[in-house]
């Protein structure tokens, strides 16, 4: 019986030891053929070869680069480094043009050179015009005297300068890419149609030029609500509400409304912030709820009080209304500040002035107020309570509507913007 069970035991090893074997060389086998399609992709791709010695590109970006484009014969490629060489653009930035555009590779130069030459007309510097390119590389894929000429000519019509044109360029590449026939021209048809005068179109190109290429159906629509909502077509407030119905769906809108509305604001009220700044709505729901719980819960002001300053919706909690608070809630702890100083016109006050005032003034006599500026301390809220029509409120400040400045003494006011 032994003797048996050792037979067995022998076959068992040496079964479980083929297996393993042919485990251990399959594994192997797998291991050394993904080693050598690596390699070989890398040795025997001409493409990354090329990006790697004639780019100066990364094993990694030139892989990735290669992807997108496959050169067969590098004349092509030679000549367009070359060109771009003689320019004066540096080996980074035309890293950077080929990594956003392989394509630029296999374009001509012939095709590529005039419309350089085009741009430098614009009195660029070199850095310049790296600048422009290198935001968007399509450029120069585009065509030149059916495509870039005449909507360069169309923006400067309204633009002027080629400094704004420029401009309008750096923000506004995709426009190339837009029918303007389609899009663009009917949509500036539809504004000066409301009455919206040339030089708020101008400022429209130049900042949010993106909504021209929408529908012209739907913009057209959204003009009209802008204007039934109240505003006026000649101010910069009406484009400006144009843009925000452009740049998000019904459902968004009526959701950003509905956010506001938990807060017990009607409707009445909420198209009145809208008309105040209509970038107010732009918010997200997610957005506007922790900003109101800030005010409501944490400076006990009134709904209503915060959404007649609509521009507290637009700061950024986390960056500019907490830290501030925090900064204040140390210096009136330490009787450096008064507790009836006007919150809105601090939080309004551009970084520098802020940091003059409140930071720098006060940080070698109390060394806390740069943690808190840097978020590094919590903020609790205002201990102690500031008067409201004579009347003390119960361990919190509570926020008032009414004119002030930080020079004179006032109700933690939150003021018009």
């Amino acid at each position: 019986m032994f003797r048996f069970l050792g037979k067995e035991l022998i076959r068992f090893k040496t079964r479980a030891n083929s297996t393993s074997n042919q485990v251990y060389f399959l594994q192997t086998q797998s291991l050394e053929s993904s080693i050598n399609n690596s390699n070989s992709e890398n040795q025997q791709s001409p493409t990354v070869s090329y990006l790697l010695n004639s780019c100066g590109f990364s094993l990694e970006s030139a892989i990735s680069v290669s992807k997108k484009i496959n050169i067969r014969s590098t004349k092509k490629s030679d000549s367009v480094l070359e060109l771009f060489r003689t320019h004066g653009f540096t080996e980074t930035q035309i890293r950077n043009f080929i990594k956003k555009r392989p394509a630029l590779l296999a374009t001509p130069c012939t095709s590529l050179e005039p419309k350089i030459e085009f741009f430098k007309t614009f009195d660029l510097s070199n850095l310049d015009l790296a600048k422009l390119i290198h935001k968007e590389p399509l450029l120069l894929l585009r065509v030149l005297k059916s495509e870039i000429i005449p909507y360069c000519n169309f923006f400067r019509s309204f633009v002027h300068t080629d400094k704004n044109l420029l401009t309008v360029l750096s923000k506004s590449y995709r426009m190339f890419q837009c029918n303007m026939e389609k899009a663009i021209r009917p949509n500036i048809s539809t504004l000066r149609n409301f009455g919206v005068p040339d030089s708020n179109i101008s400022k429209l190109l130049m900042i949010h030029s993106r909504i021209l290429m929408l529908n012209k159906e739907r913009f057209e629509k959204s003009a009209g609500l802008a204007k039934k909502l109240g505003f006026d077509p000649t101010s910069l407030g009406f484009v400006y509400a144009v843009r925000t119905m452009m740049e998000q769906t019904e459902s968004t809108w009526n959701r950003r409304k509905e956010a506001l509305r938990s807060y017990g604001l009607s409707e009445d009220e909420i198209l009145a912030a809208f008309r105040l700044q209509p970038r107010c709505l732009l918010v997200s729901e997610q957005k506007i709820k922790k900003v109101m719980d800030f005010f409501v819960n944490k400076l006990n002001c009134k709904a209503s009080v915060v959404l007649q300053r609509p521009m507290l919706l637009l700061l950024s909690l986390e960056k500019r209304i907490i830290p501030r608070c925090s900064v204040l809630q140390v210096l009136m702890s330490k009787g450096l500040v008064k507790k009836d100083i006007n919150i809105l016109l601090v939080l309004r006050l551009p970084e520098k002035d802020f940091m003059e005032r409140f930071v720098a003034k006060y940080q070698e006599e109390v060394r806390e107020v740069v943690k808190a500026h840097q978020g590094m301390i919590e903020f609790k809220g205002f201990t102690e309570a500031t008067n409201v029509s004579g009347k003390a409120l119960r361990k919190k400040t509570h926020c008032n509507v009414e004119k002030s400045s930080l020079r004179k003494k006032t109700r933690c006011n939150v003021e018009k913007s």
